[in-house]
């Protein structure tokens, strides 16, 4: 396989966390006089860090009381009702069999990323799970790829990018590195293609057989 290094996204490309996440919103926003968010306005918003997502519900003045009282919520709830997407697992451990080093790269905060991999049972899988407040840089800055790069010993000639967002693709582009993208997170086909990827795949099973000519199971019949 040409890939060597793989730098996987969590929410909406490893996980499902929107519903904690959603629900953290439905907390917070209350408090500071505003009506809670339907998941739908949550799951347009989140994807380039807390505090660019939070800057799309409350004003600057109240960014960082907004923050704190997310923060301290979220810190004792986030792992009711996070569950890894269909075919993570199975993706994940195939690729690490195969030898590949395989890192987290998310927006999300490092130190939530980190319990939440340990909690779901991947973490051993990662060279390293890499996230917001770890570095200055979140996606798409190339500095944060080549910081994590570097980290886990990946070359950028044989790494590639797995996510579900814009953010993902532009990181891709700006790195010079291949980005491959599901459409189980916060966008349909049409816009990830419209935002520039090359790679749009429906579920991690999918990307995983195609992308990588991993040997996976056929995903569930849908239920109709």
């Amino acid at each position: 396989m040409r890939y060597r290094t793989v730098l996987f996204d969590l929410d909406g490309t490893l996980l499902d966390h929107l519903t904690a996440i959603h629900r953290s919103y439905a907390h917070t926003l209350p408090q500071l006089g505003l009506p809670a968010p339907t998941r739908d306005e949550v799951k347009r918003a989140i994807g380039g860090g807390l505090e660019n997502a939070m800057r799309r519900f409350v004003r600057e003045a109240d960014l960082h009381r907004a923050l704190t009282i997310y923060s301290e919520y979220w810190d004792r709830t986030m792992l009711q009702g996070v569950e890894l997407m269909p075919g993570a697992d199975a993706l994940l451990r195939a690729l690490h069999a195969r030898g590949c080093t395989l890192a987290v790269f998310t927006n999300k905060y490092g130190s939530s990323s980190r319990l939440v991999c340990d909690a779901l049972g991947i973490a051993p899988l990662f060279r390293g799970v890499f996230g917001a407040k770890d570095t200055p840089w979140l996606k798409p800055d190339p500095r944060y790829v080549n910081h994590v790069l570097a980290a886990i010993g990946g070359e950028p000639a044989t790494a590639c990018m797995v996510g579900d967002s814009p953010f993902d693709i532009e990181a891709g582009r700006k790195s010079g590195l291949d980005c491959f993208v599901v459409t189980t997170g916060t966008h349909s086909a049409e816009e990830l293609r419209a935002a520039g990827a090359a790679h749009v795949y429906p579920d991690l099973l999918a990307l995983g057989r195609e992308a990588f000519g991993l040997e996976l199971p056929a995903p569930p019949p849908s239920k109709q």
